[in-house]
């Protein structure tokens, strides 16, 4: 599976966002998927999960910020991204897993001015 990441962007503290992850396969074939970040001299992080049943879980940290969904008909998972800050700053990947495989796509680099 080719995982396609885009939307990043500069943005100042308080502004939104919102990343696409392109697959190159029908969704139903996927039973999980979501993103990754990974913030300077730190390690990666996840963020957002969708699973199976439209279940989603979220870091702590984006709780309430952060929104996680995915449109079947275009094979694309979404992260609408809200309320930024500066400490969300970094490179975010999207990934999938299907037992027993798992998929990363390449990164989209998030930047919040303070």
């Amino acid at each position: 599976v080719q995982l396609q990441a885009s939307g990043g962007g500069l943005v100042e503290t308080g502004g939104s966002l919102r990343l696409s992850c392109a697959a190159s396969r029908s969704l139903i074939s996927l039973n999980k998927m979501g993103w990754y970040r990974q913030a300077p001299g730190k390690e990666r992080e996840s963020v957002a999960i969708i699973t199976g049943g439209e279940r989603t879980d979220y870091a702590d940290s984006v709780k309430g910020r952060f929104t996680i969904s995915r449109d079947y008909a275009k094979n694309t998972v979404y992260l609408q991204m809200n309320t930024l800050k500066p400490e969300d700053t970094g490179v975010y990947y999207c990934y999938a897993s299907t037992y027993p495989m798992n998929y990363w796509g390449g990164g989209t680099l998030v930047t919040v001015s303070s």
